[in-house]
């Protein structure tokens, strides 16, 4: 079983085609390019089910403002708001935390 390797979404898009080129024959692109059965295998039935837009690794892509629904709008937010508060208790903690240092120096 081969390892795999990283490839560029144009590779990918080649590596689906061949393979459906082929009669579905992934052995066959595993030895050409040198990539996983499951990687062949993900690529040539996301290739055939959608289009090539279905090849594109989206990990860690954040959907833009527009494409929120009401919900995930709310929920983002929700979490802006928390880091806000939680920042605001951080400074208010350090600011007691100072006066009472220069009280006890002052003694």
């Amino acid at each position: 079983m081969s390892k795999g390797r990283k490839t560029t979404f144009e590779e990918r898009i080649e590596i689906a085609q061949y393979t459906i080129a082929n009669g579905l024959d992934y052995q066959k692109a595993i030895e050409k390019y040198g990539v996983s059965y499951q990687q062949v295998y993900a690529w040539a039935r996301k290739y055939q089910a959608g289009s090539e837009d279905a090849l594109k690794d989206n990990r860690g892509r954040k959907k833009p403002l527009e494409e929120l629904d009401e919900h995930e709008r709310l929920k983002l937010r929700i979490k802006e708001l928390e880091a806000r508060n939680e920042y605001q208790e951080m400074e208010n903690t350090f600011a007691k935390k100072l006066a009472e240092i220069k009280r006890r120096n002052t003694r």
